[in-house]
C-alpha cells in the first residue's frame, strides 16, 4: 500500500534532497563517471550519506522498507534526484519500476526473496526484454524461448541492452512460452532468472555513446534451466508485466529529464549574465533572450505534463496517454535545452570542463530508450483518434 504524504512533508525531502544533490553528489561527477573502484567506493558512501539523512528508497512502497511517497509527489523529489545522472544510483532510486513489477505480479515468495535486498541497495535487479535481432518496440517478437520439462523451465535466447545485470542478483526475461496460434500479446512470459545460474552469460559490456564500458550489456540463454515458481505473474501474461514496468519507468525518467533541463538552464543563464562578447553580455542579445524563453516555456509545459501523468497514475489508472505524450515531448524539451545551454556556452560547452557535453549524450539516449518518439507518437495518435474525448484536457 502506498502512503500519502503531506505537501509540507514533500517540501521538507525535496529541499533536503536538493542540498544532498547539490552539495555531495554534483561535486564528485567527475569522480563517479570514471566506474572504477575508486567511483564505486564514493558511491557506496553516497548511499551511506542519503541512508543517514533518511533520503533512501523514497518512492518504494512503504510496506517493503520504502519512503512510501505517491507518484505525484515523486515529481516534485525525482527532479531534484534528476540534477545529477547519478542521482538516482545514490538515493536508491533506480530499481524502482522494477520493485513496483515485483510487488504487483510477484508471489508472497517472490517478494520475499527479491524485494528487501533491492530496497536496502545489496544489489540490483536487471530486466531481459530488448532482443539485438528484433524490434525492442514490439515485444510480441520477442525470439528468446523457454519450454517446460516437469517443473523446469529451459530457456534458450539471445538479449542485449540488459542494463546493469553485471551488478545484478537476477534478471527478469522475457519469453516465449506459447504456441504460434495464440493470440500475439498472449506468447510472452516473464521468468525469473537468478544471473549465477548456469548458462546464463554475459556476452559483453555494449559501447555506446561516451561510454566503454558502459552499463548495457548483452547476455546469451543456453539451456538457462529455472523452477517453474520463477514466472513473474501469469503464463502467456508478460505483455501485461512488461507495460506495468515500462509505464512507470517511462514517467520516472521524464521526472528525471526536468531536473537535467533544469540544471542546464542554470548553467545556460550563469553564463548568458557573465560572458561578455560583441559590445555587451549575452544576456543583452535578442538571441539568447529566444533560448532562455523558449526553454522556460519548454520546461514548464513539461513539468506540468510529468505532474498530470502522475496525478492520474494515482488514481490507479494507466495514463497511456498522458504517459506516451510526455514521453516524447520530455525527451525533445531535454535535448533542446541542453543543446541551447552548449551554443551559450560556445567551445567551453563541448568540453568536460562542464558536465552539458556529457548531459547532451545522455539527452540524446531519451529518445530511443524505453521506446522511441516515433512509436509514442503513434501509439498516442492512435489512442486519440479512435477516442478523442480521451485527449487529457477534457
Amino acid at each position: 500500500m502506498i502512503v500519502n504524504q503531506p505537501e509540507d512533508d514533500i517540501a521538507e525531502l525535496a529541499t533536503r534532497l536538493r542540498a544532498f544533490i547539490d552539495d555531495e553528489v554534483i561535486p564528485v561527477e567527475s569522480v563517479l563517471a570514471k566506474e572504477d573502484e575508486v567511483a564505486h567506493n564514493m558511491l557506496g558512501h553516497l548511499r551511506s550519506r542519503a541512508k543517514e539523512l533518511g533520503l533512501w528508497a523514497l518512492g518504494h512502497p512503504a510496506d517493503v522498507g520504502g519512503r512510501g511517497v505517491p507518484f505525484l509527489g515523486f515529481v516534485f523529489l525525482n527532479e531534484v534526484i534528476g540534477r545529477s545522472e547519478f542521482g538516482q544510483l545514490a538515493v536508491g532510486s533506480v530499481s524502482m519500476q522494477d520493485t513496483l513489477m515485483l510487488h504487483k505480479h510477484g508471489t508472497e515468495e517472490q517478494k520475499q526473496r527479491w524485494i528487501p535486498p533491492i530496497v536496502a541497495g545489496e544489489f540490483l535487479p536487471s530486466v531481459g526484454l530488448t532482443e539485438p535481432d528484433t524490434a525492442g518496440s514490439d515485444p510480441t517478437l520477442i525470439e528468446t524461448c523457454a519450454e517446460l520439462d516437469d517443473d523446469t523451465w529451459v530457456i534458450n535466447g539471445h538479449k542485449w541492452f540488459t542494463s546493469g545485470v553485471a551488478d545484478a542478483g537476477y534478471c527478469s526475461v522475457f519469453a516465449r512460452t506459447e504456441p504460434d496460434s495464440t493470440p500475439r500479446h498472449s506468447r510472452i512470459s516473464a521468468i525469473i532468472v537468478p544471473t549465477d545460474t548456469p548458462g546464463f552469460e554475459i556476452v559483453r559490456s555494449i559501447p555506446t555513446m561516451g561510454h566503454d564500458p558502459s552499463d548495457h550489456y548483452e547476455i546469451r540463454l543456453t539451456d538457462v534451466r529455472v523452477p517453474s515458481a520463477n514466472l513473474l505473474g501469469e503464463r502467456g501474461k508478460g505483455f501485461v508485466v512488461a507495460q506495468d514496468r515500462l509505464g512507470p519507468g517511462r514517467i520516472f525518467h521524464c521526472m528525471r529529464w526536468l531536473g537535467q533541463a533544469q540544471r542546464a538552464f542554470e548553467l545556460m543563464c550563469e553564463r548568458a549574465n557573465t560572458r561578455y562578447v560583441h559590445g555587451s553580455l549575452l544576456a543583452e542579445k535578442g538571441e539568447i533572450h529566444r533560448y532562455i524563453a523558449e526553454s522556460a516555456a519548454q520546461i514548464h509545459a513539461a513539468r506540468l505534463m510529468t505532474l498530470d501523468a502522475a496525478r492520474v497514475m494515482d488514481t490507479g489508472e494507466e495514463a497511456r496517454i498522458q504517459i506516451g505524450l510526455v514521453k516524447f515531448w520530455g525527451a525533445r524539451m531535454l535535448h533542446d535545452v541542453v543543446d541551447r545551454a552548449i551554443q551559450v556556452h560556445g567551445a567551453l560547452g563541448l568540453t568536460s570542463d562542464t558536465p552539458l557535453e556529457r548531459m547532451y549524450r545522455q539527452a540524446r539516449y531519451a529518445r530511443v530508450y524505453d521506446g522511441p518518439d516515433e512509436v509514442h507518437r503513434m501509439s498516442t495518435a492512435r489512442r486519440l483518434l479512435r477516442d478523442p474525448g480521451a485527449a487529457p484536457w477534457l
